[in-house]
């Protein structure tokens, strides 16, 4: 597990009393549908294996050797798992897009006094790209961890929070015993993240501020107490 930095240097502006937040990458910071399914697109022709792109895309969330389990035979998932992420950066990168809300979610946190942190299943080299193309402004970032193996990170760097948009971020987020924060921004509605276990659901990244605010404010007093 490798991360942009350590759990005792992590730089955050503001008093560093406030929390740690996680934060899932796909469909929760960015929406990097229209880069992935150019990836998909173009992994089909390279290799003359069809792929439906537009299903693989509908599914985000999980590792991506589940995905490419989907469409070839196991001993070539290994190859294709090394080709397919040689040619993410030149398909994948430029046409994603910032979710709403994701730059003054992170700037909430710090606001707060805390610091951020980005915990993806994604390769992390390209989850690293990503940030820095979009401007997104992570204190930590790990990558190559999925659903309760999110929570290896999530301890390490004490986050209380974690906000995600698949079922297997509030089983990380659960796992760690963090606050478990759901926004329906990505394949799993509302009913799934609820019976998940969600502590709480978002539509999505707008309305994190005005929640932290006053999750912050709530522990804040139960701290006084």
């Amino acid at each position: 597990m490798a991360a942009l930095t350590d759990p005792e240097s992590a730089h955050v502006p503001g008093s560093g009393s406030g929390p740690t937040v996680g934060f899932d990458l796909d469909m929760t910071l960015i929406d990097s549908r229209p880069g992935i399914r150019a990836t998909w697109v173009a992994l089909s022709e390279q290799t003359g294996t069809y792929v439906d792109a537009d299903l693989a895309v509908s599914r985000l969330g999980p590792p991506l050797v589940e995905e490419l389990a989907q469409w070839f035979p196991a001993e070539r998932i290994p190859a294709m798992t090394a080709l397919y992420r040689e040619m993410y950066p030149t398909y994948a990168i430029a046409p994603t897009l910032p979710m709403p809300g994701v730059h003054e979610a992170m700037a909430a946190v710090h606001a707060a006094g805390g610091r951020t942190m980005v915990v993806t299943a994604k390769f992390e080299p390209s989850a690293k790209l990503h940030l820095a193309h979009l401007g997104i402004d992570a204190d930590v970032l790990v990558g190559d961890l999925w659903a309760e193996g999110k929570a290896q990170a999530l301890r390490e760097y004490g986050a209380s929070v974690y906000v995600g948009d698949h079922v297997g971020d509030v089983r990380g987020a659960r796992a760690a015993e963090a606050h478990s924060v759901a926004v329906t921004t990505g394949p799993c509605d509302a009913d799934e993240l609820r019976s998940a276990g969600a502590d709480v659901i978002l539509a999505d990244l707008t309305e994190f501020p005005a929640w932290l605010e006053s999750y912050v404010g709530r522990t804040e007093r139960a701290e006084r107490r």
